[in-house]
């Protein structure tokens, strides 16, 4: 059970929550902030004083006054004015990670919002009720409007109760109406009242999501990273003079330490290295930690950042007393944004340098001695082609990942009459850094299963090599799953599972 306080909450947990289903609860701290807050709001509401957000309209319709009796429908019509995104529909994983985030936000007690409709949105997580929300259409900085308004479509509702306006929702593996969903789940909506749109909707929620659950990616990719150079490494029979922890102690950089640290232990034992009779190895090799320590470092910084956004109130305005609400910028996604640009960038590198050893390995000039395109042997040259298209496809993944590192952050046109001039555009840097993850996950795929045959070819020439303690543990886990196939086969289907394995952690050997 996750218990969410507004203050607490981490990754591992919104891991927890997205992809293992944990349950969540509110603390009981939580609940009286929550209420107490909400009164506040109420208090506010009933004042003849224009305060942005409770009696007033939104963006650049700020200045105007909203009388008390049109605030539930001057919420209402924020949801479905902004339920206007496009696009294919966030995975079930980022829409659960989303939700969990918005409550742990409202949590602290200074939005405003009643206990209930946070409460109904925990109901969605623990009941398995996934609003179906389409993922482009933000610029995640009045927050992830759209998005977290086709969340609030399906959580709630006003007088007319029309289907037609509940959105659409998952449940139990069906897709049905928002409004047949909560039904069959037994989670009420609820009609909006003062504040509580905007507490819903404002704040880079989505952004925070797909930030949290790709930082929990990279740090699985990174460690394959480092089995996948060890095994490239043992495979072209590596300088390991490279690796000296003497040569990474006075750089002083804790990511490249630790990758060759890491490399140090995976080749632990191993005949292989230096059999070469190399002084040194190309960049992809010798600089494996320069280049894959830089990204370890990136991702540390970035999940201190996600960690703090996710325990981060970001609606506006936020309740700080009886009469003090207080409008401001927190919901502008810029942090989150300019942190998925850095670990995108970082990401892309990692796969650059991995795709620059399936070529070291693939090339008949420079895989110290290995067949041309890791054919079984030079004989079946030309009437098989190896590994020739697997480079292939690394290269395109590469080259796609280069075109998606350039940073989203730094783009920004302006929105609601000039109101919004400077956007964050964070949900589509969260969302190029998904994909350059997903991309590299592939990447990393060939590489494994390119170096692993040529571990293979090596060994069927050399019996009396040995690998090192950890690249057998790698190779094994791999030929456990996919023998060796000396002849030209359907390598495509084979590569996909290696990229399963990889994205689920199989090759980090934890």
């Amino acid at each position: 059970m996750v218990t969410i306080d507004g203050k607490n909450l981490t990754i591992q947990q919104v891991v927890a929550v997205a992809l293992e289903g944990e349950q969540v609860r509110l603390s009981d701290e939580a609940k009286q902030n929550i209420t107490r807050t909400q009164q506040w709001v109420h208090e506010i509401s009933l004042g003849e004083k224009p305060v942005y957000g409770i009696n007033t309209g939104f963006g650049i319709f700020a200045e105007n006054q909203i009388s008390q009796a049109d605030i539930a429908q001057l919420n209402r019509n924020l949801i479905l004015s902004h339920a206007v995104g496009t696009g294919p529909a966030f995975s079930t994983e980022v829409t659960r990670a989303a939700i969990l985030i918005r409550c742990n936000t409202l949590a602290s007690g200074y939005s405003g919002i009643r206990l209930e409709l946070i409460e109904n949105m925990i109901a969605m997580l623990n009941k398995g009720l996934t609003p179906v929300i389409p993922s482009q259409g933000s610029l995640g900085s009045s927050g992830d409007l759209a998005p977290l308004s086709h969340l609030a479509l399906v959580l709630t509702t006003d007088e007319k109760d029309r289907e037609s306006d509940s959105g659409w929702a998952e449940y139990q593996g069906q897709r049905m109406t928002g409004k047949a969903a909560m039904q069959a789940a037994g989670i009420p909506r609820t009609i909006l009242g003062p504040k509580e749109g905007l507490a819903i909707t404002n704040g880079a929620t989505f952004s925070a999501a797909i930030a949290s659950l790709t930082c929990f990616r990279t740090e699985l990719l990174l460690n394959t990273a480092e089995v996948a150079l060890a095994i490239s490494l043992e495979a072209m029979l590596g300088a390991s003079n490279a690796f000296d922890a003497r040569l990474h102690q006075i750089r002083n950089q804790e990511g490249q330490q630790k990758v060759a640290a890491r490399i140090r232990e995976l080749t632990a034992e191993s005949t292989m290295l230096n059999a070469g009779g190399r002084v040194q190895d190309a960049y992809s090799f010798r600089c494996g930690p320069q280049v894959q320590g830089p990204a370890w470092d990136t991702l540390w910084f970035a999940q201190g950042i996600i960690h703090k956004e996710i325990n981060a109130v970001t609606d506006n305005p936020l309740i700080f007393g009886p009469e003090e609400a207080l409008s401001g910028g927190n919901f502008h996604g810029e942090v989150v944004g300019m942190v998925m640009d850095f670990l995108k960038i970082a990401l892309t590198e990692v796969s650059a340098i991995s795709e620059r050893r399936v070529f070291q390995i693939t090339d008949g000039k420079m895989n110290a001695g290995l067949p041309p395109m890791l054919v079984d042997s030079p004989k079946a040259a030309g009437l098989n082609s190896g590994m020739m298209m697997p480079q292939y496809t690394a290269v395109s993944l590469v080259l796609e990942n280069q075109h998606l590192s350039t940073p989203d952050s730094i783009n920004s046109l302006p929105t609601s009459g000039g109101k919004e001039d400077h956007n964050a555009n964070s949900l589509t840097a969260a969302r190029h850094a998904a994909m350059i993850a997903d991309n590299t996950a592939h990447v990393l795929a060939v590489e494994i299963y390119s170096a692993s045959r040529a571990l293979d070819i090596r060994l069927k020439e050399n019996p009396a090599f040995r690998m090192g303690i950890g690249v057998h543990r790698a190779y094994q886990t791999l030929r456990k799953q996919i023998p060796y196939q000396p002849g030209d086969a359907l390598w495509g289907p084979e590569i996909e599972t290696v990229r399963e394995m990889v994205q689920k952690g199989n090759f980090t050997l934890a």
